[in-house]
């Protein structure tokens, strides 16, 4: 019992979601998507290093063959 109420209220909204059609501020939307101009981040200081952090174990693997 009591289902009956709940669906109705669910295809109520469902169908104003489905044919209404709000006002869409698109200049807003174009302001929001595009932002600023792109800026590639920066690297970070540890991946500047050029050390690989498994020569280490290459050199213990190959003296073990």
């Amino acid at each position: 019992m009591g289902r009956g109420r709940a669906k109705a209220k669910q295809t109520k909204v469902a169908r104003e979601l489905k044919y209404f059609s709000p006002n869409t501020d698109l200049s807003a939307l174009e302001r929001e998507l595009h932002g600023g101009s792109y800026k590639q981040p920066e690297r970070a200081s540890d991946d500047l290093d050029e050390t690989d952090d498994y020569d280490d174990y290459g050199k213990w693997t190959s003296s073990q063959a």
